[in-house]
């Protein structure tokens, strides 16, 4: 199914052009319409190594529903929202080549948002600790007193337990029930029986 110009959605990479693709698609989301009076509308797709977000501008838009086999030509990919999105580009095409028959990957979703993790510092980069020193919260010796041992002790803080506070029941207010009356739509005879007369 796939030609040499496309590629696998696992491939995609945010900055990537020119991006020629087969996808299935997936889920259906709802038109957003720009201020140019431009619908842009957002699908879930994949192939058989992944899944990804797809943004298709106005009349194709309209026109894609679940199971649709799409191939879209000169597509580019950019985070939006620090999610992996591709989109139809400007002179890109995205054309209708089948239904329902093909296997798809949802387990890998290259459109869930991806954090800027906190860089770590290389154990290189750490001072060497002697034998039997104390080791301080960042990892670097703790100054003080001979062999490392600081001379000031700080005392373990203890987390402050409150007390629970008792919770007492509203009273019961007593419930009305009237007589004759079973609660439906039926309104009046409470009888259950067919011809049962009062």
């Amino acid at each position: 199914m796939y030609n040499v110009d496309c590629i696998p959605i696992k491939d995609i990479k945010p900055g990537l052009k020119n991006i020629n693709v087969i996808f299935i698609v997936l889920d259906v989301g709802s038109a957003t319409v720009t201020k140019e009076n431009r619908e842009v509308r957002n699908f879930k797709v994949g192939d058989h190594t992944a899944s990804i977000n797809v943004s298709i501008w106005d009349e194709p838009g309209k026109l894609i529903i679940p199971g649709d086999i799409i191939r879209l030509t000169k597509g580019y990919a950019c985070l939006w929202r620090h999610c992996l999105t591709l989109y139809s580009g400007k002179n890109g095409e995205v054309f209708k080549i089948g239904e329902f028959c093909m296997i798809f990957n949802e387990n890998i979703n290259m459109s869930e948002p991806k954090r800027p993790e906190p860089a770590l510092v290389p154990p290189a980069a750490l001072p060497a600790v002697p034998p039997g020193a104390v080791v301080g919260p960042s990892g670097v010796p703790a100054k003080g007193g001979p062999a490392g041992i600081s001379p000031a002790v700080v005392p373990a803080v203890l987390p402050v337990v409150q007390p629970p506070i008792p919770v007492t029941a509203p009273a019961a207010t007593p419930t009305v029930v009237k007589q004759g009356t079973r609660g439906g739509r039926g309104g009046g005879r409470g009888g259950s029986h067919k011809g049962e007369r009062r």
